[in-house]
């Protein structure tokens, strides 16, 4: 006699979820031209330039089975296959691809430095960049409670001992083979929520054996009615972690030590009508980078899901001296407006 045996079909859930993003940018000033200002940037001829983008549109879809969840998500920054003379095409970018599972994440996704909550709202992709941690990478993360624990993927970002401005080498990333440990508490409550982040590397370029660390503190704080702060300071051997190119993780050999911060309020004139104030600064030891990002915004909801923003900003560069000539570094910085149109998926 033989019998056989199926579970129960479990149904799995999907979830369609992103945004169409319609931008006209204009940026004004002696930093080249971004389609929104990173930490990183280099000083050239003053220029005046506008465009417009519909570049950072995004789309997702979640999938539920069970007790397992699974993630993915596109959008098309950065990825120009044509130009405003053939096509304007854009590809596809893998943004996030995990999958969850009874406390455990493994896949691309936020690093467990970010605390996303404290991002503030802008019409310029992320920022103030320069000021805040900004990195979506491999991962493997244990959540239980209050805490996080992580192996994130290994990479060192910098130049070699004996580079020089005419030939900077830059590190040699096939010696990256122990992960980056990630450890996290969050508390959070009525008032908003707090993360605290350590992080602890080993960077080995030329077998040169060096450990590195670093903490990170975020939070979101409730103010007044709607009202609320968004802040994170950020201090240590952090590297490519904060300031999105504004360090790096080693300098002529040297590991970096990044200071960073960034603070934004946020304000609600009505329901559907709000403004941010925000500013993000990073400083470096090695480098002596000094950079910052500034500025204020207006935002309204025309419909629940089609918000309207205007911008205005400053994005500056005060580097003091180049780490390979010890000659002060050239120094400018950009305004900008940008006005965007944002309908949720």
């Amino acid at each position: 006699m033989t019998a056989s045996f199926s579970q129960p079909l479990i149904a799995s859930e999907y979830h369609f979820g992103g945004f169409l993003k319609a931008n006209a940018r204009f940026v004004d000033g002696n930093i080249a031209y971004q389609d929104s200002w990173t930490g990183g940037g280099s000083i050239a001829e003053p220029a005046k330039r506008t465009q417009f983008s519909a570049a950072e549109s995004r789309f997702n879809v979640g999938v539920t089975h069970g007790g397992v969840k699974g993630f993915a998500e596109i959008d098309f920054s950065g990825s120009a296959q044509g130009n405003a003379a053939f096509s304007n095409s854009y590809s596809p970018r893998l943004r996030h691809a995990y999958i969850s599972y009874e406390g455990l994440t493994a896949g691309q996704t936020w690093s467990t430095m970010v605390n996303t909550s404290t991002f503030a709202e802008t019409a310029d992709l992320g920022v103030p960049l320069a000021g805040q941690t900004m990195v979506r990478q491999a991962l493997v993360r244990y959540s239980t409670d209050n805490w996080q624990f992580a192996l994130e993927n290994p990479y060192t970002y910098g130049t070699q001992a004996g580079s020089t401005e005419a030939v900077i080498k830059w590190v040699d990333t096939s010696n990256d083979y122990i992960p980056d440990a990630v450890i996290r508490y969050n508390q959070q409550g009525d008032w908003g929520n707090v993360s605290v982040s350590s992080l602890f590397r080993y960077l080995d370029p030329e077998d040169s054996a060096q450990f590195g660390a670093g903490v990170s503190v975020a939070a979101k704080l409730k103010t007044f009615g709607k009202d609320d702060i968004r802040l994170q300071l950020h201090y240590g051997n952090l590297g490519r972690y904060v300031g999105t190119d504004a360090a790096r993780d080693m300098i002529n050999g040297v590991i970096e030590q990044t200071t960073s911060a960034m603070f934004a309020y946020r304000h609600f004139w009505t329901e559907r009508t709000r403004s941010s104030v925000f500013y993000g600064h990073t400083i470096t030891k090695e480098e002596q980078t000094d950079r910052f990002h500034a500025g204020v915004n207006v935002f309204t909801n025309l419909t629940p899901v089609l918000a309207l923003g205007f911008e205005v900003g400053r994005y500056q560069i005060d580097d003091e001296h180049n780490p390979y000539t010890h000659a002060p570094s050239p120094q400018g910085g950009s305004n900008y407006a940008q006005l965007s149109l944002q309908f949720h998926i």
